[in-house]
């Protein structure tokens, strides 16, 4: 596959390397459509926190927007979603980091998460002509943020007495959603807690709405899809994303720009970690940490060259990595490799297969995407 079919299948314009991620807006639309599916009574937040994991929020917004609400980190992101011209819910999801944050949520109508004292100091010297939706959020048993169990509804009888406060939501977030443990313990906390107090409901993440969706308590009124949205197994490799039926969001391509041969006892890139035991041919390809691939996928992490499944030899340098063709005589320079995502032949290569090779998941390969990377939108 040569470089001006590349660059007519993936609508690239000229470019200084020939590599490029897609962006696909009918996976996102897809995934979803399975999370609301998975809990049909539920409201869902799209969660766009990160630049939308590393995909950006202008990118993903057509992708996302049949989504109730947009949950997000910071006020940058708020007033980004705004922009684009969302008039519903927005979800501050580590609520004001400060005073005027809150001058910014009068303005821009955003609902923002209330989880420790300071929090609500601050919401009560607040001037507003307006009070604000805030969403009291419960530590059962993550330990980052939230209001303990026993402390929580002192915290929403401070929150429920301020005019400066309309409605109040509750929630939480589960620590092992994805795993064995869980999320039964800290659904009972949660539930022990907020028994009798009035609000909309939101605990759900994308492993607790994927794997618990016969848990009722669990849908609750909000549900917060995260990293399935972008087509990424919330408990791989328990389950792959094909098991929940998820696409990619992201799809990585890079071109090979050169063919070595070598011979058995030939090593390839930084340190010679690869050494040939018997000849071969490698390509080189246009992508390396630089562009947000790790540079710790060793040897034999899985690529598609043209389609077909390879693996990569040697180290991830800064601009290049190398894959093995032996196996492969129709491959060479100009052949589209596939670093994840779903390639022109339709075959797909799962981030996370890509992320555990290189002992991470697939949040971090979406989020490390580089700068310089072209990005197209399909």
């Amino acid at each position: 596959m040569k470089l001006a079919y590349f660059i007519g299948l993936f609508h690239v314009l000229p470019m200084p390397r020939p590599i490029q991620a897609t962006l696909h807006t009918a996976a996102l639309r897809h995934n979803l459509a399975l999370a609301r599916q998975a809990a049909p009574d539920a409201q869902v937040w799209a969660v766009v926190k990160a630049n939308a994991y590393g995909h950006g929020i202008e990118r993903v917004f057509d992708g996302l927007r049949g989504a109730d609400g947009f949950a997000l980190l910071d006020l940058g992101e708020a007033e980004r979603v705004r922009a684009l011209g969302w008039r519903g819910p927005i979800l501050l999801l580590e609520g004001a980091f400060e005073a005027r944050d809150l001058e910014l949520c009068s303005r821009l109508h955003l609902w923002h998460t209330v989880h420790c004292d300071e929090q609500i100091d601050m919401l009560a010297l607040h001037k507003t002509h307006e009070p604000h939706r805030v969403f009291l959020k419960m530590n059962s048993g993550m330990n980052r943020l939230g209001f303990a169990p026993q402390r929580f509804r002192s915290a929403w009888t401070r929150l429920n007495a301020l005019p400066q406060v309309d409605e109040i939501s509750l929630m939480t977030h589960f620590s092992d959603a994805d795993g064995p443990k869980g999320i039964a313990a800290q659904m009972a906390l949660f539930e022990e807690a907020t028994r009798d107090l009035p609000g909309e409901r939101s605990v759900s993440n994308s492993a607790a709405t994927l794997r618990h969706a016969h848990d009722l308590a669990v849908k609750a009124d909000w549900i917060r899809p995260g990293i399935a949205v972008y087509g990424s197994s919330p408990d791989f490799p328990e389950h792959s994303a094909a098991h929940w039926g998820l696409l990619p969001a992201m799809s990585l391509h890079a071109q090979i720009i050169a063919v070595q041969h070598l011979q058995a006892g030939d090593s390839v890139g930084y340190g010679s970690s690869f050494v040939a035991d018997q000849a071969m041919r490698i390509g080189v390809v246009a992508c390396g940490y630089a562009d947000g691939y790790p540079r710790s996928c060793p040897t034999g992490t899985p690529v598609l060259v043209d389609g077909a499944r390879s693996r990569t030899v040697g180290r991830v340098s800064m601009d290049m990595l190398t894959v093995d063709l032996s196996s492969l005589s129709d491959a060479g320079v100009g052949s589209v490799v596939t670093l994840w995502g779903q390639s022109a032949q339709g075959a797909v290569l799962s981030i996370d297969e890509v992320a555990q090779a290189a002992g991470t998941v697939g949040y971090e390969l979406m989020c490390a995407l580089a700068a310089r990377v072209p990005v197209v939108v399909v």
